[in-house]
């Protein structure tokens, strides 16, 4: 008889429900490993708090999560924490990290006209670690920088059930739309693949729409493919928990969206 290894649990961490468009892609690339998904909610949303409060939080939190969950990988679903909180929390944990931040390497090798719109949060697009990026890889090219807390807020309104508002989405995206020249756009926020389509529709196929979702998912499997924590194609299919760190009291607005995803534990978790 043989012995059934044990469950690599995947832990991703967000402030909020941004970080299910990093979920869709680790469940498609790595189907059998289940998911513990932490929505901070206590401090929701990151974009609006300060640097220290979000450093403090990650020191006290990331340490409690490892030991509890004892995940195989933590992802850091969110542009604006990686930004800021990334190497601090692999300072602090034995598990390894991957952090998401904008896709600025591939937008720079694929865009045609050199001119590149940065799709993101405030917070994210002011971080120094984001103009790193741009320093780094698109130092040759023009990058048309957004700041959208908006567009977050309607990604949040689709999930729980709610219509997409495009006159705002269009508002919201004119100095892409009024640069002809953009042809490569950058989902900096998790939260916007969940209403990839809508934004699409408002700036026409011509543009191209990236995110990192997909090398997220690569790197996860590279480093369990590395470790001892893959699991046999024969796994049956998990099943995914859903933590919220405070009271949350639009949950049943979003039943749908997580259930569909696999998520059939939601709770309200002491962290």
């Amino acid at each position: 008889m043989t012995n059934t290894p044990p469950l690599s649990n995947i832990l991703i961490f967000d402030s909020g429900i941004g970080g299910l468009s990093i979920a869709d892609e680790i469940t498609r690339a790595l189907p059998q490993h289940p998911i513990i998904y932490i929505a901070d909610n206590r401090l929701y949303p990151y974009g609006i708090q300060s640097d220290d409060a979000l450093l403090t939080r990650a020191t006290t939190l990331f340490p409690i999560l490892e030991s509890h969950y004892q995940p195989a990988i933590i992802i850091i679903a969110c542009n604006s924490a990686s930004t800021l909180i990334l190497d601090k929390v692999r300072s602090i944990t034995q598990t390894p990290v991957i952090g998401v931040v904008p896709a600025i390497k591939p937008a720079a090798d694929i865009t045609q006209t050199g001119n590149i719109g940065l799709l993101a949060t405030k917070g994210t697009i002011s971080r120094q670690y984001t103009l790193d990026l741009i320093a780094e890889f698109a130092s040759h090219h023009k990058v048309t920088k957004i700041g959208s807390d908006l567009l977050v807020s309607q990604a949040e309104r689709k999930l729980h059930g709610g219509s997409i508002e495009e006159i705002l989405v269009e508002r919201e995206l004119a100095p892409i739309i009024n640069n002809t020249s953009i042809d490569t756009v950058i989902l900096g926020c998790t939260h916007f693949p969940l209403i990839k389509q809508e934004i699409q529709n408002v700036l026409g196929n011509k543009v191209r729409l990236i995110d990192s979702g997909e090398a997220i998912a690569r790197r996860a499997t590279h480093i369990l493919s590395t470790s001892n924590k893959q699991l046999p194609l024969t796994s049956p299919t998990p099943s995914h928990t859903f933590i919220f760190t405070a009271e949350n009291n639009h949950v049943t607005k979003l039943m749908p969206a997580l259930h569909t995803r696999g998520f059939t534990t939601i709770k309200i978790g002491n962290h």
